[in-house]
């Protein structure tokens, strides 16, 4: 007797059919770091909004059955980004690499192979547009995930970037009287990053794009305030000590929420943030409201250089808090730095929310049938540098 065989389609995500089912499945499928008493949710608005700024993108959705239940879906966008620098050279060298993230599987479907469909599928799509490498991103304790990629797909794991989470209270936080915070105009700020970021990994060439996004709130340079009457922005000279970022609107994109905690845990959440209300000047740590959904300002583009960059990185993350205090419904401030990357020094951050390790994987798909196995393949290269420069984009 023969077997009923469910069969599963991979297509492209249709905005005006799927939204409101895929939407709802993703609502089921919780993420976000393991082992944390809270469970972080996405709570996206349009589900295709979190690539849609990429030069390049696109959105599966796999349907099951006869009933095309939609049960699955994931995402990918393709950008060119720095992998360093040769040696000897000042040039830094670019790559074309394919980021795969969203992989959602609704939990009534899982084990069934429809991950490995969607990973199929998109990664065809990624070789067809010239990437060279594709890569995704998870928490360290999403074994699933790792082992879907590393077993099934022949990814390694590549960098291990920290998460930096600090809470928006509703007190203001103190910058320091020495300190002033200029904002920088985007050609300037263009300039600057190309010149810094060059020798990193992961920096977006079309970088241009970004400071021109919408989303894109600033980028803002704190450095003593003896040095504001001295230094011309319009000179290709930086001041002897700064820090710089710039802020990304990623509450505009998606939204997290909290569940899960005990009562008494949210019981001392509330108080903190009536206590936090009532007396101001005590500065008392409170935690915003994160059990209904709540977006995040996102860091980017983070340097400091000189002495005392520590404090000038630490004035600037305050006013960035300060920034998402005025702005209703900013219930944190996020970065994601590389491990040994020594600006997370001068990150405020709590580390019960905080992720110690987002695991990247990598694969290198230009060559792959071939067996290239060169010695120019950026997976098995030492970097060049431990700055990883995250795009605002890919959060």
């Amino acid at each position: 007797m023969e077997e009923n065989l469910v069969v599963v389609v991979v297509r492209e995500f249709n905005a005006e059919r799927d939204r409101e089912a895929v939407e709802e499945m993703e609502s089921r499928c919780e993420v976000g770091p393991s082992g944390k008493p809270a469970i972080f949710t996405d709570s996206m608005g349009d589900p295709i909004c979190r690539i849609r700024h990429s030069p390049a993108y696109l959105m599966l959705v796999a349907e099951y059955g006869e009933e095309r239940k939609i049960v699955g879906v994931i995402r990918g966008c393709i950008k060119t980004v720095t992998r360093g620098k040769k040696t000897l050279s000042e040039f830094p060298v670019y790559t074309k690499v394919a980021y795969i993230l969203g992989l959602r599987v609704s939990p009534t479907h899982r084990r069934q192979g429809i991950g490995t469909k969607l990973v199929q599928h998109l990664e065809e799509w990624c070789k067809q547009k010239g990437a060279e490498y594709s890569y995704m991103a998870t928490d360290c304790g999403n074994e699933p995930s790792i082992n879907l990629f590393t077993l099934k797909f022949a990814y390694a794991k590549f960098r291990t970037p920290t998460i930096l989470i600090d809470p928006v209270h509703a007190h203001r936080k103190p910058i320091g009287s020495k300190i002033s915070i200029v904002r920088l105009s985007p050609p300037f700020a263009e300039s600057v990053y190309r010149r810094l970021f060059s020798n990193s990994e992961f920096f977006p060439k079309d970088i241009d794009a970004i400071f021109s996004n919408k989303l894109n709130l600033g980028t803002f340079m704190a450095l003593p305030k003896k040095w504001v009457p001295l230094w011309d922005p319009q000179t290709d000279k930086l001041p002897p000590s700064f820090s710089i970022l710039s802020v990304w609107n990623s509450k505009e994109v998606f939204k997290f929420q909290v569940r899960g905690v005990s009562t008494l845990t949210y019981a001392c959440c509330v108080g903190s943030r009536l206590l936090d209300g009532m007396m101001p000047w005590l500065r008392i740590p409170s935690i915003p409201d994160v059990f209904r959904p709540f977006g995040v300002y996102l860091l980017y583009g983070l340097h400091m250089e000189g002495k005392g960059g520590v404090g000038l990185m630490r004035g600037l993350c305050r006013f960035v808090h300060n920034m998402g205090r005025e702005d209703v419904g900013c219930g944190a401030v996020v970065a994601e730095v590389g491990r040994r990357d020594p600006v997370r020094e001068g990150v405020p951050h709590w580390r019960r929310f905080s992720w110690a390790e987002d695991v990247w994987c990598m694969k290198k798909l230009s060559g792959e049938e071939s067996g290239d196995d060169t010695a120019d393949d950026w997976i098995r290269s030492r970097p060049t540098s431990p700055v990883v420069f995250v795009d605002p984009r890919d959060f």
